[in-house]
């Protein structure tokens, strides 16, 4: 079935699902009038199973759709999403949508809440970070009956379009450089992965590939919050302390890894003669560091370009020129940090 043309989910829906009349399910979902706990529970449980999201602008537009694409994202802290946002600006300002920003702290319930706003003001697509969502934000997601691209990554099954790429492919292809050049001793040191699906992916695409060389993570480090690059010295001068005899350290992003270059660099380690390291994301910014750090591009401009090229498209009434499954192959540069 094409999803742009599935039934727009109705108070009838929930209603039935619920066992309520529609005044009772339109009092709940309005947060208005007498309605047991019981009652309100049950339409709630119901409406979320669905994916029902309630159209605050019922009655007030004819095509019951406004000129919004809603911009989903974990964090405006992190490097990554102001060039994916750059890329879906560029584009859109051809046309007659405008992005909205909602932030998601890279939390489930969080996302859920974001989506469920956005969507209750019906826009005319969405663009969401990942493809690992809560059943709710998937059944909305699900039932929208707009476009809705996934971006970020493509492991994975997405719900329509989706464009990104394989950070599993991305790990493995960084474990063959570093295995190429001779490295044997590892350390890893990124961001608590439990809600970091993308780095997560990384790191198990890294480490396979690593086992099947016959090597295994020496050391390993994670943190969360606070400054990335403080973050990389400190965890850098832990690991060295306590795991020596390391002769590579992978950072899961640049940030992390600049800051473990800088203390490396600030106590005499040959780099990469000794000691070789690698980030990811390819970060413009850090590129005035003493050496250029081995990194891999995740094509976040481009991912934001291509992914409002396909909404702007299928809002126009047309078929994506490249489709709707977009894979991009992830860069590599092997800088300065890491031996030929």
């Amino acid at each position: 079935m094409d999803r742009n043309n599935q039934r727009p989910l109705t108070l009838r829906d929930v209603s039935e699902a619920s066992g309520v009349s529609e005044m009772t399910v339109s009092r709940v979902l309005r947060n208005k009038g007498d309605v047991s706990e019981a009652t309100r529970k049950r339409v709630q449980e119901a409406a979320k199973r669905l994916g029902y999201v309630p159209n605050k602008i019922a009655g007030a537009l004819a095509s019951q759709r406004v000129n919004l694409v809603a911009v989903i994202i974990p964090s405006l802290g992190n490097m990554v999403f102001p060039e994916v946002l750059s890329g879906i600006s560029e584009v859109l300002e051809d046309t007659e949508l405008q992005p909205v920003i909602g932030v998601t702290d890279y939390m489930p319930e969080k996302e859920e809440k974001v989506l469920f706003e956005m969507l209750s003001w019906r826009p005319s697509g969405v663009i969401i970070a990942g493809l690992e969502h809560s059943e709710a934000s998937r059944a909305m997601l699900a039932q929208a009956g707009i476009p809705v691209v996934e971006i970020m990554d493509v492991d994975g099954d997405p719900i329509d379009a989706c464009v990104g790429i394989s950070h599993r492919r991305a790990g493995r292809k960084m474990a063959e450089e570093i295995i190429a050049a001779g490295y044997k001793k590892i350390g890893f040191m990124g961001t608590k992965m439990p809600l970091d699906h993308r780095a997560r992916k990384r790191f198990e695409g890294f480490t396979r590939t690593l086992a099947a060389a016959g090597i295994e993570i020496a050391d390993r480090e994670f943190y969360s919050g606070g400054s990335a690059l403080a973050k990389g010295r400190e965890m850098t001068a832990k690991m060295i302390e306590r795991t020596p005899d390391l002769d590579f350290l992978y950072y899961s992003n640049d940030m992390i890894g600049a800051g473990g270059l800088l203390y490396l660099l600030e106590n005499g380690v040959d780099v990469p003669g000794q000691i070789g390291l690698a980030g990811f994301n390819g970060v413009e910014l850090l590129d005035g560091l003493p050496r250029q750090l081995a990194t891999m591009d995740a094509c976040r401009k481009e991912i934001g370009t291509k992914a409002a090229q396909i909404i702007a498209a299928r809002h126009a009434g047309n078929h994506p020129p490249e489709g709707d499954l977009i894979n991009l192959a992830p860069k590599l540069t092997l800088g300065d940090t890491l031996r030929r």
